[in-house]
């Protein structure tokens, strides 16, 4: 899968180099470019902004200089994807469908956004991550190509280990424990020394459900 970020600020992503998605750029199962906007400037200071029509406060990112980034990367088949507080919040479901994509260009907005026009020519979708405002769309894009990446098949060795994740059909993860079994008297679920894979699946399940009604009841419409 491709990944072109359209971005102010290439060195916020440094963060997509590490862990599994690391590993999965060196296995080759995804790429991701970053596209410094700021090379697209025709002007000597290579300056990307101006104050917005009609007045009011902030810089508003100019057409041109986007429209230039995107068409260096655009293919017939990508899904252009703008980061915004007023986009459709990313969820699940949304990850899952983003990640049957082939190529996304992921743009980030910065100072008082994007002039509206070349929004208009160029976004298929506008996603948030939630309802607040950060400095640009940088962390949030680093957020969703996280999420995406690492449901994409062979990127984690154990694919049931996706699968189990939270928000897997509207469910909470269950509690997960690892060695030693007992730790200042603090101790594992005897259900989970049992070996009993159908009874271990079933209490997962009932802790996932109990896990959700506590912490989540919206998930189950409660």
């Amino acid at each position: 899968m491709k990944f072109d970020v359209l971005t102010l600020f290439p060195d916020m992503f440094e963060c997509l180099n590490q862990s599994i998605i690391g590993r999965a750029k060196e296995k080759e199962l995804i790429d991701i470019n970053l596209i410094n906007i700021r090379d697209f400037s025709n002007n000597k200071h290579k300056k990307v902004d101006d104050t917005p029509y009609g007045g009011g406060s902030g810089m508003v990112m100019m057409p041109d200089v986007v429209y230039r980034a995107y068409e260096s990367v655009k293919t017939k088949d990508a899904k252009v994807i703008y980061m915004t507080p007023q986009g459709k919040k990313l969820d699940q479901k949304k990850v899952e469908d983003l990640a049957k994509q082939n190529h996304l260009i992921i743009l980030c907005g910065h100072y008082e956004g994007i002039d509206q026009r070349v929004l208009d020519k160029i976004v298929d979708e506008e996603v948030s991550i939630g309802d607040y405002v950060l400095t640009g769309g940088e962390l949030a894009a680093a957020v969703m190509a996280d999420a995406i990446v690492r449901i994409i098949p062979g990127v984690i060795s154990d694919e049931q280990s996706a699968l189990s994740d939270s928000f897997q059909d509207n469910l909470l993860a269950a509690p997960v424990y690892t060695r030693p079994a007992d730790y200042k008297g603090w101790k594992v679920p005897d259900i989970l020394l049992s070996g009993h894979e159908a009874k271990i699946k079933e209490w997962e399940l009932q802790q996932s459900l109990e896990r959700t009604r506590k912490l989540r009841p919206d998930l189950l419409g409660e």
